[in-house]
């Protein structure tokens, strides 16, 4: 029994239970670090699991590294139209409480190509050039004002705060408004009664305010000329200009959920690995040019989205199963990325890992994770920044993991920073 489960007598031990009651979409797990045992099981015995669920229907868990490739770059039989997670549960649908926000994440082509087409320009490689100083010079300033010899929280001082200024600075946000992008990321992921919001009410009535302060900025760019911020792409885009309000609110909460949570867990991530890796940070301090190759493993090691979620367009079969029109399929990146028929010895973090940006946590296919190089060139700039000032930077308390199945994060690292 693994020591997670043992402090968490409520969740059952991953090998005893039937088989066919093991649910890996439940949150508690993730929240309590308890998920690795089921994934596990689920890659030896059942890669490709079906869940008959009261609240959520039937949908298949894809756990290999290979499966989750076959899924993820066949959009012609595994498509994204209708969300990339499980979706709301039968009783919201019910009731009425659901609310539709489109977005080319969650679309096919052509409509999906040529929206992500319209935004992608603000992570070609000429305009992360331009951006490398900005990121530079701002993760220098939040650590260089970091309190020595007292104790903080790594998530929101750093995580939280660089990802949120970098954010502002893609949208061309008001700076001192950057923590509205937090909010409405968290209030977009998070379940009702679990701490972020009270109520699906609560959610939408946020979720509104946000599409009222976009509206504002959009209406002042639609009428300026062109610019280089996402929201001018979006007002001046001949496949975006004329988007319906929630169409524009669910492209927005995929640009501030994407260049949000996934940056900020996998900066809070990597203080982790390094502290339960005390080997491999001594690596790091003796050879800083592995930071390049330290990033991609620190993505894979953290894996900062769990799932993402495909529909099938007609009958098929998947490594042996029959998967019915309509089902609905997660592809558990996590998993995947702890594949060890794939990837040599994957559950060690290994900094100079061979091959290291052979992973899933950026999917694959024309979904493949439009800002990967930027989160891959922040993480990478914050810490060689993070090396500069500080031999170790050890957390020092109980960390705090995100109660969600879909984004793996942290809400609390205690930590204390030690200087050369």
């Amino acid at each position: 029994m693994s020591e997670a489960i043992a402090n968490f007598p409520n969740i059952p031990d991953a090998w005893e239970i039937p088989l066919e009651k093991i649910n890996v979409l439940d949150p508690v797990l993730f929240e309590n670090d308890a998920h690795w045992d089921f994934f596990e099981r689920l890659r030896k015995e059942d890669p490709v699991h079906l869940n008959q669920d009261d609240e959520f229907g039937r949908y298949w868990s894809v756990t290999k590294f290979n499966d989750i490739m076959t899924v993820d770059t066949n959009h012609d039989i595994y498509s994204s139209d209708g969300g990339i997670t499980i979706g709301p549960p039968a009783s919201q649908v019910a009731t009425g409480q659901t609310m539709q926000t489109p977005m080319f994440i969650a679309m096919d082509p052509p409509k999906h190509d040529v929206q992500r087409a319209t935004v992608s320009p603000v992570v070609q490689p000429s305009n992360l050039a331009k951006l490398e100083d900005t990121i530079r010079t701002r993760a220098a300033g939040i650590l260089d004002s970091l309190p020595r010899g007292e104790t903080f929280d790594w998530v929101d001082t750093v995580s939280i705060e660089l990802t949120t200024q970098m954010l502002a600075t893609l949208f061309d946000f008001p700076f001192e408004d950057r923590r509205k992008l937090t909010r409405w990321s968290d209030v977009a992921t998070a379940a009702p009664g679990q701490g972020i919001v009270d109520s699906l009410e609560q959610r939408k009535e946020e979720l509104f305010e946000c599409l009222e302060y976009f509206t504002r900025l959009w209406n002042e760019r639609v009428n300026a000329g062109p610019g280089s911020d996402l929201i001018s792409m979006l007002a001046h885009g001949e496949s975006t200009k004329n988007m319906q309000p929630l169409e524009f609110l669910g492209n927005l909460i995929l640009l501030i959920v994407g260049g949000n949570d996934t940056t900020r867990n996998s900066i809070s991530g990597g203080v982790l690995a390094l502290n339960e890796n005390p080997d491999q940070y001594e690596k790091l301090r003796n050879d800083l040019s592995l930071i390049p190759s330290m990033v991609p493993e620190i993505i894979r090691w953290q894996t900062p989205l769990a799932y993402m979620r495909r529909t099938a367009l007609k009958d098929t079969v998947l490594n042996g199963k029959q998967i019915k029109e309509g089902d609905k399929l997660l592809m558990w990146y996590v998993s995947g990325n702890r594949d060890d028929e794939v990837i040599d010895n994957p559950n060690a973090f290994i900094i100079d890992r061979a091959k290291a940006r052979h992973h899933v946590s950026f999917g694959f296919g024309i979904h493949r994770c439009m800002g990967n190089r930027m989160a891959e060139m922040q993480l990478r700039i914050v810490w060689e920044e993070i090396m500069k000032r500080f031999r170790k930077v050890e957390i020092v308390g109980d960390i705090k993991r995100t109660h969600s199945s879909f984004v793996k994060g942290y809400t609390h690292m205690p930590v204390r920073v030690y200087e050369w």
